[in-house]
């Protein structure tokens, strides 16, 4: 059985739902060291989060962004966490409802995803700044 352990740096990205499959998969080399097991993405932030969706459509993202914005508006009189502006604290509540980690299969030193499905960083501040991830890897070595 291995393990692995690596913590990444993602660059910075305006907000929105972002695509980052590939950027984990280049900066985490060790995956293709091991033929089936667990990825799991664990994001060090609390105004962003991970989750994964749909890889084809750019639209999905756009109306991803679109609802959580709704859903969660800036600018409401009920927040009180506001010193670090108006995207500070729907960014918070977005990132719990999305969520912070992601465990995948691995197969074939591959995430292991369906045919339309990505990775995705959901940037919930307008400058959020680089984004690291901490990838923990394990499972059965590739022969």
């Amino acid at each position: 059985m291995l393990w692995f352990q690596r913590e990444i740096t993602l660059a910075p990205r305006p907000r929105g739902f972002h695509l980052i499959t590939d950027e984990v998969t280049r900066q985490v080399p060790e995956l293709r060291q091991i033929e089936t097991g667990l990825a799991h993405v664990f994001i060090l932030h609390t105004s962003a989060s991970l989750a994964l969706n749909e890889n084809a459509d750019p639209d999905v993202r756009h109306d991803l962004e679109a609802f959580f914005n709704r859903l969660v508006p800036e600018n409401a009189p009920y927040f009180r966490h506001t010193v670090e502006g108006p995207d500070d604290m729907p960014a918070h509540i977005k990132a719990v409802l999305i969520g912070s980690a992601l465990t995948l299969p691995i197969a074939g030193g591959r995430l292991r995803l369906g045919t339309w499905q990505g990775l995705y960083l959901c940037e919930h501040r307008d400058r959020g700044g680089p984004r690291r991830l901490v990838v923990t890897l394990t499972g059965e070595p590739a022969q």
